[in-house]
């Protein structure tokens, strides 16, 4: 057999119930504790520090220690792309974990995806700019166009100002409740961070719900009208 990436190793990884639990309570984007992990997932603390062990090996996590306290994140951005696409997927062929309550419809309006906006608010966002021309396919990859540049700018973005990264400007994320993108990449978290600090938005602690006030609701479909 020729050499190719080892998808069955990570597949094992994410396919254990412990362990999608623990990643996907790391979707919110935000560095959690083991103990909040084990919590998560529904496990032992010893049992959610083995899970951890072997997603950080496989390179899906990444451990952090502040003073006394050790905390885990998602590894990279590609991870979350990874996961989101992965919920879409099994959305799509009916396997779903059904969690009773009120934040499940909140989910699919308007959620975040480790650190970019999803859900029906996110697509709606992405729709808006492509069709005003400010996104384009460009080379297998998407572009923000000098239209683009302009909208972004008289939100009051300012992208050089952005904190260096390696991931792209602007990348489609397709989106698991909706089944079309919405935007992922460095802009993408620019503009949920603009949409939280300016109070249009906030995250629901503990929880991956993005709830919009009503002005941030005006506010949002002035800057994202429906195509």
């Amino acid at each position: 057999m020729k050499d190719a990436p080892d998808i069955s190793r990570i597949a094992s990884l994410i396919g254990d119930p412990g362990r999608a639990n623990i990643l996907t309570a790391l979707m919110t984007g935000k560095a959690l504790t083991a103990t909040e992990l084990a919590g998560e997932a529904g496990v032992t603390l010893q049992t959610a520090s083995a899970h951890l062990s072997k997603l950080h090996e496989g390179g899906l996590i990444r451990p952090r220690k502040e003073g006394r306290h050790k905390y885990f994140s998602l590894a990279s951005e590609d991870v979350a792309h990874v996961l989101e696409a992965l919920m879409g997927l099994a959305a799509g062929t009916g396997h779903l974990r059904h969690r009773p309550g009120p934040r499940d419809p909140e989910l699919r309006h308007a959620r975040i995806c480790y650190n970019h906006l999803a859900g029906d608010m996110g697509t709606r966002a992405y729709d808006s700019m492509v069709a005003r021309g400010f996104l384009r396919r460009a080379n297998g990859g998407l572009l923000l166009t000098d239209e683009g540049l302009s909208f972004v700018a008289g939100l009051g973005i300012d992208l050089d100002a952005l904190p260096p990264s390696r991931a792209p400007m602007c990348r489609d994320c397709l989106d698991w409740s909706e089944r079309r993108s919405h935007l992922a990449g460095r802009l993408g978290r620019a503009l949920l961070s603009h949409m939280q600090d300016h109070g249009w938005a906030r995250r629901i602690e503990g929880t991956r719900v993005i709830r919009f006030s009503p002005s941030g609701r005006t506010n949002f479909n002035n800057a994202f009208p429906t195509p």
